[in-house]
């Protein structure tokens, strides 16, 4: 399995996606899907050749398939082969449904296994399982509410190995609490890869590699208050927390240059697919630079005289009936407009979580229009968990 498993990753891009940003059991469950496949396929002839990816054309009864490697594969789908449809999540061929050419869809995933007797070209295929990219952005919409509603992130304070259990710190300014994590042996630990931004590429790590200052998102079973979990899920990683002035742009090459602020050193920031972008819109920068100060005293509470940002950055139920939005300022920031890398400019200021490199990184989101919350201490928590796979980058939402 492990041979294959980056051919057969599935792009967070499938939402949309991500990216988010792909969700987790999702993506694992595909791949768990297409390696039992793999597997169960091991007793044909040897000659037989086989190969994974996303449908990129359809041309007639001829498909061109182009797997996560780059690699591109064209095969012919004669009226005699065997397509079969499975949904994301299973483990053998036990549900598969028959269907035809016609419904098979560019975006869709597939395990093309070529007829060992043909010698056209290109090849006849004699055997297409398919896993539609509808499917899976269906489940990662559902996995995706499912981490919205019952999942905590933040900062890894303190970890008892031995005990199973994880401190985070989660929120900032006056959001900020502590949240007790516990695990079981039966809870599910992953780590991101070193340069990934992906959590597809995460893999299974014991509770020991959770260090304190990692990011960390739980999900499972939470308390009233949201002050303890018993995780089913976490994933973590050591990611970098920057912010800067942007000194130089290189558009074609994909970087942001800055220094941040804290360490005074330069960075090289890496544009990368999984990248999220976004911008602050200023009344909104202003209302979560006061609650970061910990401002906010009974003329803001009451809005008089203050920047209110807009309803829908809140969230349903958060805000109206002239009361003030409560809640994690982290659930706003899945709802800020995205932009590209050509709408930045050198000057402006910005803060950035990054994989954790020494002056060379890659950014996992870059927030824009930050420059009043550069004046709050407490800004530099405000992404450490809203950038592992929340709002559009897919896996694990907001608390």
């Amino acid at each position: 399995m492990q041979a294959i498993f980056p051919i057969l990753t599935v792009n967070e891009q499938m939402k949309r996606a991500t990216q988010i940003r792909l969700v987790p059991s999702t993506a694992l469950a595909a791949i768990l899907a297409f390696a039992v496949f793999l597997a169960s396929a091991s007793a044909a002839p040897a000659q037989a050749t086989r190969f994974l990816g996303s449908i990129s054309a359809i041309n007639g009864n001829t498909l061109t398939v182009k797997t996560q490697s780059g690699e591109t594969h064209q095969v012919t789908v004669p009226a005699d082969a065997a397509i079969k449809r499975v949904e994301p999540g299973a483990h053998d061929l036990s549900a598969a449904v028959s269907i035809t050419l016609g419904d098979l869809a560019v975006g869709d995933r597939v395990l093309v296994r070529v007829n060992p007797n043909s010698t056209g070209n290109p090849p006849a295929a004699d055997q297409v399982i398919a896993i539609k990219a509808a499917d899976v952005a269906q489940k990662q919409q559902q996995e995706r509410e499912d981490w919205q509603q019952n999942g905590v992130g933040g900062l890894v304070k303190s970890v008892d190995a031995a005990g199973g259990v994880i401190v985070i710190a989660s929120g900032a300014g006056v959001a900020a609490k502590t949240i007790t994590v516990r695990t079981a042996p039966s809870t599910i630990l992953k780590r991101y890869a070193p340069d990934s931004v992906s959590f597809d590429q995460a893999q299974p790590a014991p509770i020991s590699a959770i260090q304190p200052g990692d990011q960390l998102r739980a999900k499972g079973d939470k308390n009233a208050d949201g002050t303890e979990i018993t995780a089913n899920e976490i994933v973590s990683g050591t990611f970098k927390n920057l912010s800067g002035i942007i000194t130089s742009i290189d558009t074609a090459g994909s970087t942001v240059s800055i220094k941040d602020l804290a360490s005074k050193r330069p960075y090289t920031i890496h544009i990368v697919s999984d990248t999220q972008i976004r911008k602050l819109p200023e009344q909104m920068a202003q209302m979560l630079a006061v609650r970061l100060k910990g401002a906010g005293g009974s003329r803001r509470e009451s809005g008089q005289g203050s920047a209110q940002a807009p309803a829908r950055y809140y969230g349903q139920g958060a805000a109206g009936n002239g009361r003030r939005a409560g809640g994690d300022p982290q659930q706003f920031l899945s709802r800020i407009p995205a932009i590209q890398l050509s709408d930045l400019q050198k000057g402006q200021a910005i803060m950035v979580v990054a994989t954790n490199g020494t002056t060379d990184v890659n950014a996992i989101v870059l927030l824009s229009g930050v420059e009043p919350l550069l004046e709050a201490p407490a800004a530099s928590d405000l992404l450490s968990s809203w950038s592992m796979g929340s709002g559009d980058a897919g896996a694990a939402g907001q608390q």
